[in-house]
C-alpha cells in the first residue's frame, strides 16, 4: 500500500514507461479531461451486450404484466398482488407503476449491483485499470466519472420500465384521467409528470447502492464477487427493515423508503418522503464515497 497520489500524480506502482509518457507528454488533470472521460465510459457501458439485456430484461417485465392481467379471465383479487394491480385494467398508465414495486426489491437491485460491482473491479480484472490512469485524470475524479456513469444507468432503467409500463399499457388498455390516492383526479399529461417523479424517486434511491457498490468494486480484482456483494447488500438491508424487532434501526437503512414513492400519487404531492430518501442516500453516497476514495487512493494498481 503506498502514500495516497495527488490528483493527476502518476502512481506509486506506475511503471517507468508510463511515467515518462506522462512526463513527456506534459498531462494534468483538466475539467476537459474528466469530460472526455465520462463520455467514454457512458458510451462503454451502454455499448456492452451486457448492458443491453439487463434493460430488455427490465422492459420485459411490465409487458408480462400487461399480457398477464390482459389474458387473465379471473382478473385481479382484491387485497392479492402488488398494489395498484386491479387498477391497470382502468387505467393502463398503472402498469409503470405495478411493474416498479416488482422491480425495486429485486431486479433493479441486482442491475444496478452489475454495473456498480463492476467499476473499478471490471478494470482491474480485464488489466485496463493501470491505463485509465495513465490518463490525465486523478483517481478520485475517475471515481466520480464510473459513480456517475452507474447514476447514469440508474436513470436509463428506471426509465426503460416506466416508458415500456406506459407504452404497452396503453396499448392494451384504456389509458385516460388518474385518480389518485387522494380521491382526486388528475389529466394525462399531469399523470406523465407524476409517472417521472416517481422515476426520479427510485432512481435516487438507487444511488446509495451505486456508493456502496462502488467502494466494494475498490476492495477487490473481482468483478463477480464486487457484483454478488452489492446485492447481497441490498437483500440484507431489505431485510432487517422488514424486522419490528429493529425499528430503531430502519430510519438509517438505504432501502428504508424505496416504496414510499406512492406519496407522489396524492393531491397535494407530499413531499416529505422524497427528502428524507434524499438525504439518506446523499449521506451513502458521502460514507461509501469517501470510503471508495480512502481505499483506491491507497490501492496499488498492478493490472
Amino acid at each position: 500500500m503506498g502514500a495516497a497520489p495527488d490528483e493527476g500524480e502518476s502512481t506509486p506502482s506506475a511503471s517507468p514507461a508510463r511515467e515518462g509518457s506522462a512526463a513527456s507528454t506534459g498531462t494534468r488533470t483538466t475539467p476537459s479531461a474528466g469530460w472526455a472521460l465520462l463520455g467514454s465510459e457512458i458510451s462503454v457501458l451502454f455499448r456492452r451486450r451486457r448492458t443491453w439485456v439487463m434493460l430488455i430484461a427490465l422492459a420485459a417485465i411490465p409487458i408480462l404484466i400487461a399480457v398477464a392481467v390482459r389474458i387473465s379471465s379471473a382478473g385481479s383479487t382484491p387485497g392479492r398482488g402488488p398494489a395498484f394491480l386491479g387498477q391497470i385494467t382502468n387505467n393502463g398508465l398503472f402498469v409503470g407503476l405495478v411493474a416498479l414495486i416488482i422491480c425495486v426489491p429485486l431486479f433493479l437491485p441486482l442491475t444496478v449491483g452489475v454495473v456498480a460491482g463492476d467499476t473499478i473491479a471490471g478494470e482491474a480484472s480485464s488489466g485496463t485499470l493501470r491505463y485509465l490512469l495513465v490518463a490525465p485524470v486523478g483517481r478520485g475524479r475517475l471515481l466520480l466519472v464510473k459513480f456517475v456513469a452507474a447514476a447514469t444507468f440508474c436513470v436509463a432503467a428506471t426509465l426503460v420500465i416506466v416508458i415500456a409500463g406506459a407504452a404497452i399499457g396503453a396499448a392494451l388498455f384504456p389509458v385516460g384521467p388518474v385518480t389518485l390516492l387522494s380521491g382526486d383526479t388528475v389529466s394525462l399529461g399531469e399523470a406523465g409528470v407524476r409517472a417521472l417523479l416517481i422515476a426520479a424517486y427510485v432512481t435516487l434511491s438507487l444511488l446509495g447502492l451505486t456508493a456502496i457498490g462502488l467502494f466494494i468494486s475498490t476492495l477487490t480484482d473481482i468483478p463477480v464477487g464486487a457484483m454478488a456483494a452489492t446485492v447481497v447488500f441490498a437483500i440484507i438491508s431489505q431485510v432487517l427493515d422488514s424486522l419490528p424487532q429493529l425499528d430503531w434501526l430502519h430510519p438509517w437503512l438505504f432501502t428504508h423508503y424505496w416504496l414510499n414513492f406512492a406519496d407522489l400519487l396524492r393531491q397535494p404531492i407530499d413531499w416529505s418522503s422524497f427528502g428524507s430518501n434524499a438525504l439518506l442516500q446523499l449521506a451513502y453516497i458521502a460514507v461509501f464515497g469517501a470510503l471508495a476514495y480512502g481505499r483506491f487512493s491507497t490501492k496499488d494498481v498492478l493490472s
